[in-house]
């Protein structure tokens, strides 16, 4: 494992690059095989690494990475799921230390990959590692616990008992989500009705904003009055949509994901009351650090989850309800409260 120099004055800069593309260097990676230079590396799966959620918030954190050490992060955008091993290629190439792989569906080229560079470091984002390699770490989180937490207050929340879920491809941690926003609603409001819609199986399934707009939008004339967006750009789509109801606010809400979106997507303000995270950001970032020292092992480490402030609906969520969504939460941590979601 290399010894790593923290030199805080080398400055980080992202580099763009479209799929399969080379583009001009805008942080100099020419030194990545050098001993005291720590490079990462990050390809996005089918979507855009300013997507305001997935991809984004592993970005950030290879960024905060990179920063403390004193090193060189870049990304590689996939545009086609047929270039994720070129797009690997692109970082394995030019000697990086670690390459961030974002997306349940790089799963089978990153351990390809890491079979054939033993001394790269993968993090493999939402990839569970069924056996396990010494050179890659699942990055795992349980999405069902942040989607029960903030399907609890979506149950609590609800006039007409009608919820909806407009979510991306219908793969493990999105479907964990779902589920676990189902179980949560139903635990807190046994009458409510959950309608749940999958965008279907395509390259752009978390980078598709209309057709997240327009499930939305068919969930609201159905009489939901909470929408829960899971699924980057597919679901930020719905979640601006669902902002420009006249009874954003009053009657109408929406929830996001991943991250805490009020800081991310602005145009939802008018009815974002929370987002279901998983903290991606330090997580990527603990693990590539752990990489810079030498402590990291394989197989799966499993990051946190939660659910982001209520912002400027402080005010409009009850105390009572709160304070209910709250024990929750603790409750879910503490393993004394069970979502009850298989797959």
């Amino acid at each position: 494992m290399r010894r790593i120099r923290i030199a805080a004055g080398i400055s980080i800069l992202a580099l763009v690059l479209a799929a399969c593309s080379t583009g001009a260097d805008q942080a100099d990676d020419s030194n990545c095989a050098d001993a005291e230079v720590f490079c990462i590396g990050l390809i996005t799966d089918t979507g855009k690494v300013d997507d305001k959620s997935f991809n984004q918030s592993a970005w950030e954190g290879a960024l905060a990475a990179a920063e403390e050490l004193g090193g060189v992060a870049k990304y590689v955008e996939t545009v086609d799921s047929k270039d994720y091993a070129n797009n690997i290629a692109q970082f394995t190439d030019k000697s990086y230390d670690a390459i961030v792989t974002v997306g349940f569906l790089m799963a089978e080229a990153t351990v390809a990959a890491a079979q054939q560079y033993p001394d790269v470091h993968f993090i493999a984002v939402d990839q569970f590692q069924g056996e396990t390699l010494p050179n890659v770490t699942g990055l795992m989180f349980p999405e069902d616990q942040a989607g029960y937490a903030a399907g609890y207050l979506a149950g609590l929340m609800t006039k007409t008992n009608k919820l909806g879920q407009v979510l991306g491809l219908e793969i493990a941690p999105v479907q964990l989500f779902a589920k676990g926003f189902e179980a949560g609603a139903k635990a807190s409001n046994s009458a409510v009705d959950v309608t749940t819609v999958y965008h279907p199986p395509a390259d752009n399934a978390f980078a598709n904003p209309v057709w997240g707009g327009q499930e939305a939008r068919k969930q609201l004339d159905q009489g939901a009055d909470i929408i829960f967006a899971a699924g980057g750009g597919t679901g930020n789509g719905g979640l601006i949509e669902i902002a420009k109801d006249p009874a954003a606010g009053e009657s109408v809400f929406c929830i996001g994901v991943d991250m805490d979106q009020w800081n991310t997507v602005p145009e939802a303000h008018p009815c974002l009351i929370t987002s279901a995270m998983k903290l991606i950001t330090p997580g990527t970032t603990q693990l590539l650090l752990q990489v810079a020292d030498g402590s990291i092992a394989g197989g799966n480490f499993y990051g946190q989850t939660g659910i982001a402030p209520y912002h400027d609906f402080e005010d409009v969520i009850p105390d009572d309800v709160k304070d209910a969504v709250a024990d929750v939460v603790a409750g879910l941590k503490d393993g004394s409260i069970q979502t009850g979601v298989t797959l």
